[in-house]
């Protein structure tokens, strides 16, 4: 597999997992370039969503398709925003006014943890029965207010305690060491390897 479709039109996902996938030498085609729309996402899980948008940007350009749905959850908030992390603050979609709301909701209060969650779905074709899945955390805090410019998202309120900085004053290679998406794709990478491994072995087997 040497070219997959990439069902994200989310700039920073798209750099984020070109420069993952790079030393693999596979050549990720971001949907947008393809002509290929979102698909609405309905549902409350982010693997349902994954799965969604990896089997829609399959079907309809014949590639293998890697879809990420990926979200901010925090815990005095039951989880939120979740799923619904990209339009939090409602349409058109906004960074900037995803960040107000977000700390809006939490200006009196002491409970700030959160979490960045990822689901990877990489599927062969649309109807793939055994799509390759993967999932990452990064674990931090929300602060009370902006802290860099880098990132993208939630990153300049999203704090990693252990290296005390905000995911937006994370340079690129850092974050994805630790984001959630860098372990997903950590994760993704090394399924790849052992899904070749094994159907090498079976060939050989064969001989």
């Amino acid at each position: 597999m040497k070219r997959l479709v990439l069902a994200s039109h989310n700039e920073g996902k798209i750099r984020e997992i070109r420069g993952i996938l790079a030393p693999l030498d596979i050549e990720v085609i971001p949907q947008a370039q393809l002509k290929v729309s979102e698909p609405d996402e309905p549902h409350g899980t982010f693997i349902e969503n994954a799965l969604t948008k990896a089997r829609y940007a399959s079907l309809l350009t014949g590639l293998p398709a890697l879809a990420d749905d990926s979200g901010l959850c925090v815990e005095i908030l039951d989880g939120g925003p979740g799923v619904h992390s990209a339009r939090f603050a409602g349409e058109p979609r906004s960074d900037e006014r995803n960040n107000d709301r977000l700390l809006e909701l939490l200006a009196r209060s002491e409970s700030r943890t959160a979490h960045y969650y990822c689901v990877l779905v990489l599927m062969r074709h649309a109807q793939d029965p055994r799509p390759l899945i993967a999932e990452g955390e990064w674990r931090g805090e929300i602060l009370r207010e902006r802290r860099g410019t880098g990132g993208f998202g939630y990153d300049p309120l999203f704090l990693d305690p252990l290296l005390g900085k905000s995911g937006a004053e994370l340079p690129m290679d850092e974050k994805n060491r630790v984001s959630h998406r860098g372990k997903a794709l950590a994760l993704l990478v090394q399924k790849l390897k052992d899904r070749d491994e094994a159907l090498s072995s079976q060939a050989a087997d064969r001989i």
